[in-house]
């Protein structure tokens, strides 16, 4: 009956999720719509915020860890350490801001190509702010034809009605399943049996970090 509490684990796969885009998008307030609070006006984000949510999608029990950026250049140092290990990343664009649609190409599309480590994580393109549809200047079809360029999932939503944001991240997850390499990758079991099948392995001692 206990069986997962005696593997002391509540999880079968833990992914971790990068947000990315343009400041002022609606990153920090889709993480908030998903960790089910509701959203009030977020300041923006100061280098890196991340989040963690259990959810059961396909009949597996995932954890998610969602690192949310700041779209500000001054923080772009972070990059290659935030991109590092991410098997799903969500690319946000704001429907009623051309721009930030238009800079998905321009610069976040170039910067998942540069720093990404892994050939099969599954990218997702989604406009967010579709409650204020009397003000959309990117129409649904242009994010459709930018998905299929660049081999996103899409999705449209509102953080603030909360339509379509457990989707986008559920959806994400699952297509993350369907990836051996990736799956394995979630499946910390599997790296932890390694560690003890490998009598070289020591933990450090004397308190020394070890890189």
């Amino acid at each position: 009956m206990g069986s997962s509490s005696a593997q002391g684990k509540s999880y079968d796969y833990s992914f971790k999720i990068l947000l990315i885009g343009d400041s002022g998008v609606g990153k920090s307030s889709l993480l908030v719509s998903f960790m089910s609070n509701p959203v009030e006006d977020l300041t923006p984000t100061i280098g890196v915020d991340f989040k963690i949510k259990q959810l059961a999608v396909g009949g597996k029990r995932l954890k998610l860890t969602i690192w949310d950026t700041a779209g500000q250049e001054r923080f772009r140092t972070l990059t290659s350490s935030y991109y590092r290990g991410a098997q799903g990343i969500i690319l946000v664009y704001d429907v009623t801001r051309r721009e930030t649609f238009t800079n998905l190409s321009d610069v976040w599309a170039k910067e998942v190509e540069l720093y990404s480590t892994n050939q099969d994580c599954i990218k997702m393109l989604v406009g967010n702010k579709v409650d204020k549809e009397s003000e959309r200047v990117v129409t649904k079809e242009e994010g459709i034809a930018f998905a299929q360029e660049y081999g996103c999932l899409f999705l449209e939503c509102s953080a603030k009605t909360r339509e379509n944001v457990e989707k986008c991240f559920e959806e994400l997850a699952l297509k993350i399943m369907e990836v051996p390499s990736l799956l394995e990758e979630g499946s910390s079991i599997v790296k932890r049996n390694i560690l003890k099948q490998n009598p070289e392995y020591k933990a450090p001692s004397g308190g020394g970090c070890c890189s």
